[in-house]
């Protein structure tokens, strides 16, 4: 299509878009008279209200919101309630995705409040007041401690504000938006890699590392599935399964006792290389390891064949997308889906680039 066709179709258009000037002289009311219906703000009567409302129907007329937000120069301020990314690289890559969306979208109004707390629930509780006492338009919240969550929530519900979750859910408990993995199909799809190609009895351990590991949802998720996948695959009678807890993700807590006999390891989160290197110390081989996130000492670990599989959970994407939810829901007013489930990436030494 060359210049001149395409100005004569996009003249043509705007010949047909219908201005608030048009309906209010349509419906033989002034401009302000419209304008107060479509903004749903101030005192008008029923039967304008009916006659604007036809018009608007017959010639669809739409409200350029983007516009209007930019001649206004209005901000939108966005709560970010996650967990600061000091020496954890996988909420690093979530700010990360954050901050890039921060630049992107900053343009058209959005400005980011950062509320970031130490990986303990003691201090997510300091910082709940001051995300409750902020004034904003919209929350980006990961709920990784899921009781403190459930009453933070709770208290936040009175705000009536959009809030999107990252990394973990909490279902039912406040109307929200969800992007992040099926935490419960993840576990699964580990439990079915671990299954594969295996004849012999295999003594599968679940090894889960994390301070307050109880208080996390997205841990009894994947556990939950990874059970689940051997409840439902009743032939499957040649494993046996034991667990072992390290609250602190320090490779001095592991002994050689825990993976006497082992022959697969579930790591139901990002510290496999925890397990890894002290496999690697002791030279043990012959161990399947499964766990998650594309961090630099698991891609090290899965280059040089200590572990197999790493299930990818997107975190930079997850970021991202989050403030692009914000952004669709509160400036454009878009109807979204209230789950965008991450895609479920098996990532081997292979296929790793």
């Amino acid at each position: 299509m060359n210049f001149t066709i395409f100005l004569e179709l996009f003249n043509s258009k705007l010949k047909n878009i219908i201005t608030i000037k048009k309906i209010a002289e349509l419906a033989n009311v002034s401009p302000g008279t419209v304008d107060r219906i479509i903004h749903k703000r101030g005192q008008v009567s029923q039967e304008n209200i009916d006659k604007v409302n036809a018009i608007i129907k017959k010639h669809g007329f739409k409200r350029n919101i983007f516009a209007s937000n930019l001649a206004s120069n209005k901000k939108c301020r966005l709560a970010v309630f996650l967990p600061k990314s000091d020496k954890l690289e996988y909420w690093e890559s979530q700010l990360n995705g954050v901050k890039k969306a921060a630049e992107d979208f900053g343009k058209f109004g959005i400005e980011l409040h950062y509320f970031l707390y130490d990986f303990d629930s003691v201090s997510f509780q300091k910082m709940v007041s001051k995300v409750l006492d902020f004034d904003c338009e919209g929350l980006l919240f990961s709920p990784i401690f899921h009781d403190e969550s459930i009453v933070f929530l709770e208290e936040y519900k009175k705000k009536n504000a959009p809030v999107v979750m990252i990394d973990s859910d909490i279902k039912d408990k406040i109307d929200h938006y969800y992007i992040g993995q099926d935490a419960f199909k993840s576990g699964y799809l580990a439990g079915r890699l671990i299954s594969f190609a295996v004849k012999n009895k295999r003594n599968v351990l679940v090894v889960k590392i994390a301070k307050e590991i109880d208080s996390t949802s997205v841990y009894l998720q994947r556990i939950k599935g990874f059970y689940t996948f051997f409840e439902e695959h009743s032939e499957l009678t040649n494993f046996s399964f034991s667990e072992v807890t390290i609250k602190d993700p320090d490779v001095n807590q592991l002994t050689l006792e825990m993976f006497k006999d082992i022959s697969s390891i579930f790591v139901p989160n990002s510290r496999a290389y925890i397990v890894a290197q002290f496999l690697e110390q002791q030279n043990i081989k012959g161990i399947r390891i499964i766990g998650y996130d594309l961090l630099k000492e698991n891609i090290t670990y899965l280059n040089s064949g200590i572990i197999d599989f790493l299930i990818n959970q997107k975190p930079e994407e997850q970021g991202y997308m989050g403030i692009n939810c914000l952004y669709k829901k509160i400036i454009l007013q878009e109807k979204l889906d209230p789950t965008h489930f991450i895609p479920l990436d098996i990532i081997v030494k292979e296929n790793y680039m």
